[in-house]
C-alpha cells in the first residue's frame, strides 16, 4: 500500500472525528483502571475504598467500562517461562502487496502468538511468540513462511527480558 492510498482512506476530516471519538475517562474511571490492572480480583467493596468512592459507584462505572469496551475482560498474569516456554521471539515479516490483514488474521490464530503488529517501515507485520524449545520455534518458522504471500521473515530471539507488562493506563 503506498502512502497516497492511506491519505486517501484517512482524511484530515476523518481523524478528527476519531481523534472525538476516543473515550474522556474521569479521574475515578483512571483509578478504578489502575486498581483492577494490579489486580482484578479485587472485591467490589476493596476497590470502592482504594478508590474512595461507594461499592454502587464501583460498580456502575465498571459496568460502563465494561460497556463501552474499554475493559475487555479480566486475566490472570501469567509467568510463561515458568510454564516452559524458555523463547520469546520477536519476528518480522514482510507479505504480498495487498494480502496484509489478511497473513495478520491467519498468524493472530497460531496458538505461540501473543502480539501480532501491523507496522510502519521496511517491513509490514511484527510478531512476538513464545515456545518451549529451539524445535517448536523451527517449525514454527517454516510455518509461516509456508503461508501463502508471506515473502519473507527476520526472527529475533529475545535473549533477556528487561520488562513485559502490557498493564499501561
Amino acid at each position: 500500500m503506498k502512502y497516497t492510498d492511506v491519505q486517501e482512506d484517512f482524511p484530515e476530516e476523518k481523524t478528527e472525528v476519531k481523534r472525538a471519538k476516543r473515550e474522556e475517562l474521569s479521574e475515578v474511571d483512571i483509578k478504578i483502571l489502575k486498581a483492577l490492572t494490579l489486580d482484578a480480583r479485587l472485591s467490589s467493596r476493596q476497590l470502592a475504598k482504594q478508590c474512595g468512592i461507594s461499592t454502587s459507584t464501583a460498580l456502575s462505572r465498571i459496568k460502563k467500562l465494561e460497556e463501552k469496551g474499554i475493559i475487555k475482560g479480566y486475566t490472570a498474569l501469567v509467568d510463561h517461562e515458568k510454564l516452559g516456554y524458555e523463547l520469546t521471539v520477536v519476528i518480522e515479516i514482510t507479505v504480498s502487496k495487498g494480502r496484509l490483514l489478511e497473513v495478520e488474521s491467519e498468524i493472530a490464530k497460531l496458538s505461540n502468538v501473543c502480539c501480532v503488529y501491523d507496522v510502519t517501515g521496511l517491513i509490514d507485520a511484527m510478531v512476538i511468540a513464545k515456545f518451549k524449545n529451539r524445535e517448536e520455534l523451527s517449525k514454527f518458522a517454516k510455518r509461516l513462511l509456508a503461508m501463502p504471500y508471506v515473502e519473507r521473515t527476520n526472527t529475533h530471539v529475545v535473549l533477556t527480558t528487561i520488562k513485559e507488562d502490557f498493564r499501561l493506563i
